[in-house]
């Protein structure tokens, strides 16, 4: 059994953002906490990571670009060797208002992600939940996390989940809820089990009765519409989020149903006991 912290409820949470774009300009207008062109990025640094867990047939990897802002860390992936190498430079010293301004879209994510983490951490009088990952293997972890992300899904049995950013650990556990799923991702290829993945996301998003979605979608530019579409027709957006943990909660109510947040360091980082911290939409501008 997982610990769930109990909490009261968040005091003067702001509203919802209506958009990615809403949730940028209030930062900027200060609605959330100091002037973002006061706040100045002192580290930066990516993060490179091939894993193939024992017993499984593929393996996949991992690039994250990080940003620290004072005692926080915001987060996001892009594809391998995506990244510039001078993105890392360009950030060090730079202002958050600046960053959020940026070429590059990945930069803008961390940099907001920085922010939001700095001024609404993932505490209990933010909304959050945390829930504990048990230390060992990479395998288990990424099980542990995977039963806490799904556990969020709120559809019944026989339902078909579209999954954005395939994770066999977490088909493997809707599967042991006997939900069907759709699996989506940019790399294509089978899932563990043989199933062929779906490249265009939006594309199934008819079909299915719930969504998924890796904070990668963030990144690469199709959380919005993902967002609208959710929101449009009362469906469960469920996000599990290394990229933009703490930008997504933001949306709880306006169209994301329930956000399980993972900030830097990532489970497959480390051995020993991890953390991640859940957050769902009860109503609009609500979390449980």
């Amino acid at each position: 059994m997982n610990p769930i912290v109990s909490r009261p409820p968040a005091v003067d949470a702001p509203a919802p953002a209506a958009s990615h774009d809403d949730l940028v300009a209030r930062v900027l207008g200060g609605e959330f906490g100091p002037d973002p062109r006061t706040q100045r990025i002192a580290v930066a640094f990516s993060t490179r990571q091939a894993v193939r867990h024992e017993g499984r047939g593929g393996g996949y990897r991992n690039e994250v670009l990080s940003l620290r802002l004072a005692a926080a860390v915001g987060s996001c992936a892009v594809e391998p060797s995506e990244l510039p190498d001078a993105a890392v430079e360009d950030c060090v010293g730079a202002d958050v208002a600046r960053l959020l301004e940026h070429e590059l879209r990945p930069v803008r994510v961390a940099a907001l992600d920085a922010y939001l983490m700095q001024v609404r951490p993932h505490t209990p009088a933010n909304g959050a939940r945390s829930w504990s990952l048990p230390a060992g293997s990479s395998l288990r972890k990424s099980r542990a996390r995977a039963r806490a992300v799904t556990g969020l899904v709120d559809a019944a049995p026989g339902a078909r989940v579209l999954v954005i950013g395939v994770v066999n650990s977490l088909l493997e556990a809707l599967r042991e809820r006997d939900l069907s799923y759709v699996p989506c991702d940019l790399k294509g290829g089978t899932t563990e089990w043989g199933e062929p993945v779906h490249t265009d996301a939006l594309a199934e998003l008819e079909r299915c009765d719930a969504v998924l979605a890796s904070g990668m979608t963030l990144g690469n530019g199709s959380f919005e519409p993902l967002r609208e579409h959710a929101l449009r027709h009362g469906k469960p957006l469920v996000m599990f989020a290394q990229t933009g943990s703490a930008v997504l909660p933001r949306f709880l109510g306006s169209g994301v149903s329930a956000v399980c947040a993972e900030p830097y360091p990532f489970f497959w980082l480390d051995g020993g006991q991890g953390l991640v911290h859940r957050y769902r939409a009860t109503a609009p501008g609500a979390a449980r």
